[in-house]
């Protein structure tokens, strides 16, 4: 027994030094050192899906990384491997030391098997992942395997970030329970979390220490080859926790991460997954999505017949569903990750892409809609007008939102109570408008829902078309893709007074869509441009003179407005405001390719954001943007591939290569990038699959469902037919 009485007498004699007792440590030094994330590409991700486990997962360089709890939006974990040794001669981490291979036990199941084989030949780890579906748990199957023969030591190496962040954790050893307990005494959205970890076998040795300090249990195990003391950390800082689990020559065992609003808690939800057991466990989660992906309109033809492309897509669809917050339900995340995280500050809540952008939610409403599952896509309609609407002045980032505004982007629990940084800067019209499409798509034209509309309606015509942001967040001006937004959502706006009542209101929002749309190319298509035959759309422009020589500046030097090219024109197709053969359309569509394309060693064509940007690794050495280590490249985006397949679908022509080119990006999971390595392959990075910004990217997986289902139907499948009958494309 821990003699924790003696500690706390000896306490104020010990105070910031090491004191020891008889085989025991006392933990009284600093905390340990700052925290960060781990790398955006997650390799696997899952969460049951009963609305009582209100925990996520993910997996990256082959081990756990962040997990989420009680809210999709607050991590708790930076990452979770074993360390293993021979007790004499080595000590390795199980992500540095091995080679990971990723499978899926079932492929209509977010469950993810990642088998890691030590390069030395020594041993074989093989995890595979689920929660419980009755309580908030990650549950691990693990295998440990000697290859050579070998008696080997086994530990667990817990990093937790409680509560958001790693910044304030205590932790120790829960005798009564056999679990590693840690806690985080300051409250994120108004819960307190802490966190249980069990093992099946029990624990041999174990300890909390302070990471990066002599406390930390790995730098124990690196000088000496097994766990020599037992700590516990009891100031808050950012702490590390290590156990021993005991093994033979081929073990299996269960891991349960469990969690709860204290320790007490948490131990209980740990303990109960372990009592109900893995294999339970394992069935009822598997029952739960396969019931999920069966009730979904089948596989379209232009995935089924293919693994690679299937499964691309099923991960995909479950994986949009997957990102619904269990608590508020409608809000879907962009992504389990923060992008280039190792480089993120992580010892308090950062906002990653676990945030709720209404861009983003309706790129996934509209895929979830093309499956079959409209009960989501309206749920997702609903949360944007009862939760994230803007009705009165509010303070973001920086800025003020007016009423009728949506911001940049909120928690999942919306704009109420969210604080001033977790609203963002700055707004962004095609987000205000894409929540009127969104309502139409879904069918909420009741008066209550049009009252909201027509606030949001009344402020883009007042403040458009010039938006304040475009859909890359980082210029403000007139832009075609937000113009398209801002028209198609206007006509939406339009429907949906005159079913209302309002019919005075609906002609003043079409005949303002009419004038804008008339207006767009004079604004926005220039004659003297660099590139090509000098004829193109603009990415976007300060006011409406496209062929001035105002300019804007990038990381890479200051360039004209009419030398930057994107490819946001091709949502006046998607969304119904021009025919796929519109002269100006297809005037831009060379340079586009000539300016942003790249084309992988495979064959797959993928497209830059625009020309200059900036939004990626250094090309010096391959670290992540947020490191701002010079010569800052932006990656080709998959989703691109996904708006250009849609786009030669409307024009009568295959969609297939631009399907199997999202389908190439993704990783071993399945998982679709935002961004893909661009050329050949260099620090680490191969070209063509993901970079460290974020996988899976929901708009990415949103993107590629949606152009299966579009291939399926013939058409692209999101546009609104109001905006097409209107403007008879």
């Amino acid at each position: 027994m821990r003699q924790r009485s003696i500690r706390s007498a000896v306490a104020v004699l010990c105070s910031a030094v090491l004191c020891l007792m008889p085989g025991k440590a006392y933990a009284g030094e600093a905390p340990g050192g700052g925290s960060s994330w781990t790398t955006g590409e997650k390799v696997a991700l899952g969460t049951a899906t009963a609305a009582q486990s209100k925990v996520w997962f993910t997996v990256a360089g082959g081990v756990p990384s962040e997990v989420f709890y009680p809210r999709v939006d607050v991590p708790n974990v930076q990452d979770m491997q074993y360390v293993v040794t021979d007790g004499s001669s080595f000590t390795e981490l199980e992500r540095d030391a091995t080679t990971h291979a990723v499978s899926m036990p079932d492929e209509k199941a977010l469950e993810y098997t990642v088998t890691n084989t030590a390069r030395s030949g020594r041993y074989r780890i093989t995890n595979t992942y689920v929660t419980d579906p009755g309580r908030s748990s990650l549950l691990v199957r693990t295998r440990f395997q000697s290859l050579d023969g070998g008696s080997y030591k086994l530990y667990v190496l817990y990093n937790p970030s409680l509560a958001g962040g790693g910044g304030n954790d205590t932790g120790a050893w829960d005798a009564g329970n056999a679990a590693m307990v840690a806690s985080d005494s300051q409250p994120v959205f108004g819960s307190t979390v802490a966190s249980a970890l069990k093992a099946s076998t029990g624990f041999t040795t174990h300890s909390s220490g302070y990471s990066g300090s002599a406390s930390d249990g790995y730098k124990d195990l690196q000088a000496n080859h097994r766990l020599t003391a037992d700590y516990d950390a009891s100031t808050a800082g950012n702490i590390v926790q290590t156990a021993q689990v005991p093994v033979a020559a081929d073990t299996t065992f269960t891991l349960a991460l469990g969690f709860g609003a204290d320790r007490a808690s948490a131990a209980a939800t740990a303990s109960a997954s372990l009592t109900t057991g893995f294999a339970s466990a394992e069935s009822s989660y598997r029952s739960g999505w396969n019931g999920y992906v069966n009730g979904l309109k089948a596989a379209p033809a232009s995935v089924s017949g293919d693994t690679l492309r299937r499964r691309t897509y099923y991960v995909s669809a479950m994986g949009l569903h997957a990102m619904e917050d269990k608590t508020f339900p409608g809000a879907n995340v962009a992504s389990l990750s923060t992008p280039w995280g190792g480089y993120v500050d992580g010892n308090a809540l950062n906002d990653g892409y676990h945030r709720v952008w209404g861009r983003d939610l309706y790129q996934q409403a509209t895929a979830l809609q093309s499956t079959g599952d409209t009960a989501q896509a309206k749920r997702m309609a609903q949360w944007l007008w009862n939760k994230q609407q803007i009705t009165a002045w509010t303070q973001g980032d920086g800025v003020w939102y007016g009423p009728g505004a949506f911001p940049r982007y909120s928690p999942v629990s919306g704009t109420s109570g969210a604080s001033p940084q977790q609203l963002g800067c700055c707004e962004q019209l095609d987000q205000d408008a894409f929540a009127i499409v969104l309502a139409w798509q879904t069918g909420l034209t009741d008066a209550t829902t049009w009252n909201k509309i027509k606030l949001t309606a009344d402020h883009i015509v007042s403040i458009g078309p010039s938006t304040p942001g475009e859909r890359w967040e980082e210029q403000g001006g007139i832009s075609p893709s937000t113009v398209a937004a801002e028209i198609a959502g206007l006509v939406c706006a339009g429907d949906i007074a005159r079913r209302n009542g309002d019919t005075a209101g609906a002609a003043s929002y079409e005949s303002k869509a009419d004038s804008w749309r008339t207006s767009l190319d004079g604004w926005t298509f220039t004659t003297t441009g660099y590139f090509g035959d000098h004829q193109y759309y603009e990415r976007i422009e300060h006011d409406t003179d496209p062929n001035d020589t105002y300019s804007r500046t990038f990381n890479d030097g200051t360039w004209w407005e009419r030398d930057i090219v994107d490819g946001g024109f091709l949502d006046l197709v998607r969304l119904g405001v021009r025919p796929a053969s519109y002269g100006k359309v297809t005037a831009s569509l060379p340079e586009l390719d000539q300016v942003d394309s790249v084309t992988a060693p495979n064959g797959s064509v993928y497209w830059h954001r625009y020309n200059h940007d900036s939004y990626g690794e250094s090309q010096d050495d391959g670290t992540g943007w947020p490191a701002n280590h010079g010569h800052l490249t932006g990656r080709v985006w998959p989703l691109l591939s996904g708006e250009r397949g849609e786009y030669e679908l409307a024009a009568g022509r295959s969609a297939a290569p631009h399907l199997q080119a999202m389908a190439n990006s993704a990783n071993a999971g399945y998982l679709i990038p935002e961004q893909a390595w661009d050329r050949a392959d260099q620090f680490g990075f191969v070209f063509g699959k993901p970079t460290g910004s974020a996988a899976p990217l929901a708009w990415a997986q949103a993107q590629y469902v949606r152009l299966a289902q579009s291939i399926a139907a013939g058409k692209p499948v999101e546009t609104p037919s109001v905006v097409a009958a209107r403007y008879g494309s």
